[in-house]
This record gives structure tokens, sequence and C-alpha cells, in this order.
């Protein structure tokens, strides 16, 4: 007994099928993957007009013919050669009276999807934007999106405000207050990741196109905000954009417990006083509140005194040097594809699918970069070092910096003596999962 297979794809609809697809053992599989003209498929018929196997697996019968026509009349050729048809990837009626017409509505269907998803592909590898609306700050033109001067601004305001405070809670509300535009912060979460306002593409698959339009954020302004999230997601909820700096940040380095901050007054006396009180202390001896202030004054000196040292002991060398040495190589490539075309090596369809690739591994290189330390992290931390540049800044501006080096400040009391505390940066590696931030 004979089996053989046949099995037809496009490289921009779908990855090429694994080996054991099709649960037996087979002869010989004929496959025409990326060729419309479907040599494979000749042979293979010539193969069951002189020597048919017993059996032919498909995963679905429209892979026979581009039109309905060329299905039924390779179905044809293989029943005059006694070729046993199995499709294992759709409800196939089997036998000599068995209704294949009631199969041929849905392979109209099937191939009509195709024929748009291939329209689809054809736009996406030549870098324009898929079908439906222009996301909110954009416009469609004739190939790419282009920038609405009327909304455009509007995102723009709304990533500056995220990067100047680090609260996605409060850019959505600066955004309704400013422009009367009411978004959710889960659709203030998106824009903050949607490739598009980056001046790239993400196709269906997940994969991204650099470079295809006019961004509205800079690269420098995209990397700070990946780390903004990356640093919030491991924050409990709502603090991020806490009105006090040190909100989400401290613990107890005993019991574990985290401390809120909370306002008191005193009876007879003006104004309020902020405390860090442990949320669920689980200690015997319950740990007390702490001044706010004694706090908060504590931090800015052991910031000042261990970061330069913490940064300083972290590995030399550019940890992205490999990475921008990729993204240059494919760039090369890139720049020589065209000359490539030009002298008929590459022929139109292979160049615009290599360059595709090249362009998504680009921006994959592009996204890993951005999750790497600044290359200036030293002299950013010699910056911050400096007492009074801590005092200078506003609540919101200093909750902004503190999260920008730290990942918790941990309070350590012992009986009989004073409290002191210790930091932990985030260069440091995680001990928990906390729950996600705004």
């Amino acid at each position: 007994m004979r089996i053989v297979a046949y099995v037809y794809g496009d490289p921009r609809l779908e990855a090429p099928p694994a080996a054991d697809l099709w649960g037996v053992e087979v002869d010989q599989v004929y496959q025409d993957w990326g060729n419309e003209q479907r040599p494979q498929l000749a042979q293979l018929l010539a193969t069951c007009a002189t020597a048919p196997p017993q059996y032919l697996l498909v995963r679905q019968l429209e892979e026979l013919g581009h039109t309905l026509a060329q299905v039924s009349g390779v179905v044809a050729q293989l029943e005059a050669a006694r070729v046993a048809l199995i499709v294992t990837s759709q409800a196939y009626p089997e036998g000599e009276n068995a209704p294949l017409l009631g199969l041929l509505a849905e392979i109209q269907q099937q191939q009509q999807r195709r024929r748009l998803r291939l329209g689809h592909s054809r736009n996406r590898l030549a870098g324009k934007p898929p079908p439906g609306k222009a996301p909110y700050g954009y416009r469609r033109g004739q190939d790419r999106y282009l920038l609405d001067r009327s909304t455009a601004p509007v995102v723009k305001d709304f990533f500056e405000q995220f990067l100047l405070y680090g609260s996605l809670r409060g850019a959505v509300r600066y955004l309704e207050k400013k422009y009367g535009k009411k978004i959710t912060v889960t659709t203030g979460r998106r824009w903050l990741s949607n490739p598009v306002y980056r001046g790239d593409l993400t196709s269906g698959q997940g994969q991204t196109i650099a470079n295809t339009h006019t961004p509205i954020l800079t690269r420098d302004e995209a990397a700070q905000i990946d780390r903004l999230l990356k640093r919030n997601r491991v924050l409990p909820p709502r603090t991020a954009s806490a009105p006090r700096s040190l909100a989400g940040l401290v613990r107890c380095h005993h019991c574990r417990s985290r401390y809120r901050v909370t306002r008191t007054t005193q009876r007879g006396k003006k104004g309020n006083y902020l405390y860090l009180r442990p949320i669920a202390c689980l200690g015997e001896n319950k740990c007390g509140g702490l001044a706010y202030g004694e706090v908060l004054a504590e931090a800015i000196a052991s910031v000042c005194r261990d970061l330069p040292q913490a940064v300083a002991q972290m590995p030399t060398g550019d940890f992205g040097a490999e990475i921008r040495a990729k993204i240059a190589t494919n760039q090369d490539i890139l720049a020589q594809l065209p000359d490539l075309e030009a002298r008929g090596i590459l022929d139109p369809e292979t160049a615009q699918l290599r360059r595709y690739k090249l362009q998504t591994e680009i921006a994959q290189a592009q996204a890993q970069l951005a999750q790497l330390p600044p290359m200036n992290l030293g002299a950013i931390a010699q910056t911050v070092s400096i007492p009074q540049f801590w005092w200078d800044l506003s609540e919101a501006e200093r909750r902004f910096y503190f999260r920008e080096f730290i990942r918790e400040i941990e309070i350590h009391r012992r009986e009989g003596e004073p409290w002191f505390l210790s930091l932990v940066f985030i260069f440091a590696p995680s001990v928990d999962n906390p729950p996600v931030a705004d």
C-alpha cells in the first residue's frame, strides 16, 4: 500500500506545516509552497496516471486548485485513477455515491477568504496599513497612515504627560480636562503600547514592520514608555498614580507587609500629618506607623549614597552592541534588495517577502534594545545623587524618579533599636511578583 500527500500553502499567510502533520507514515509528500504554478501537483497527477498510489492525503480540498473548476478537475482525475482521497481537516464525504456537490459552496467560501487574505498580505508586505479606521491621531492616506493635524497633538500631549509623571490614570484625566477627550484606562494603555504611534505596523500574526509611516513617538520616548510600563506592572494596584512618591514602594523587611500612606489630623492643631502604616503585619509585635517625612528624607539620603555604588558594580560593557550590529547588518541587506531585484537575481515577490522579513527582524531587535538600561546610566546616577536635586522636585516628579531606579524600600526594625531602611534597585533580581498596577 502506497500513501502520498499533497500540500499547498503561501508563506505570506502561514508557516510551513510540521513533518508529522499526517499522523501516519507517508511515502512521499508533494509540496507547492509559495508557488502558484503548482508544479508538484502536476507531477502528482502525472504519477497517478502511470503508477497511482492507493491513498492521497490533503488538508483541505481547496488546496487542489485556485478555482472551483480546478479543484473539481483534480478530483475527477484522482477518481479516474482510483486514488482514494482523504481530507484531514475538512468533512469530506466518502464513497462512490457521496454528495461531493455539498462541499462546493464551502470550497468557494474558503477560496474567497484566501484571496482576501492574500490581498491583505500583499498590502502588509508593501508596508500599507490594514483595512479599517485609522487609529486616533492618524488618517488614511493612499498607501500609509498620515498624521491628523487636529488629533495628533492630543495623542502627543497624552504621551508627554505620561512620560513626565509616569501615571496612566493621571494622563487619562489630563486628556479629559484639557481637551475634553474621554478615553478609558484600557484605551490609554493600548495607546502606550501601540506600534502605530511608533511608526510601525503589526500583522495579524503579531509581527511588526518598522518605519512604515511618520511616528508620533520617537524611539527614545517609546523605550522610556516601555520601561515605565514594565516598572508599573510590579507595583500594587493604583499606586502608580498615587500622589505621594513613596506609595507602593515601602515594605517591611521582616513581615513583608507593604506600607500605606495615611493622612491624619491632630485635635486643636492645624495641618495634616502623613504616616506610613503597615497594611497587614503578621509579626507578634505589630509594626507601628512611621512619619512619612522621616522615611522620605532617609530614602533620599540612601539613594544619593547607594545608587552610584550600585551602578558601578553592574557588569561593564555595551550590552546592546550585538543587537545594534544585527540591526545594522539587516539594514545593509535591506538596502541591497532593490539592486538585486533590478539585476534579476530576485524576482519581485521574493524580494518583497525578504524585505518584509528583514523589517520584522529589525523591529524585534529594536524592541529588545529598548528593554536594556540606558547607556548613560552612570552619568544619570551621578546627577541624581545630589540631595538638592530631589528636594527641588514636586512629589509627582519625585515619584517618577524614585520608580525609575527603585523597586522596593525595605524597613528594618529591631526591638530596642532605631529603624533603618535599605533600597532594592530596579536592576537587582526580583524576589516576588506583586499585583499588576495601572
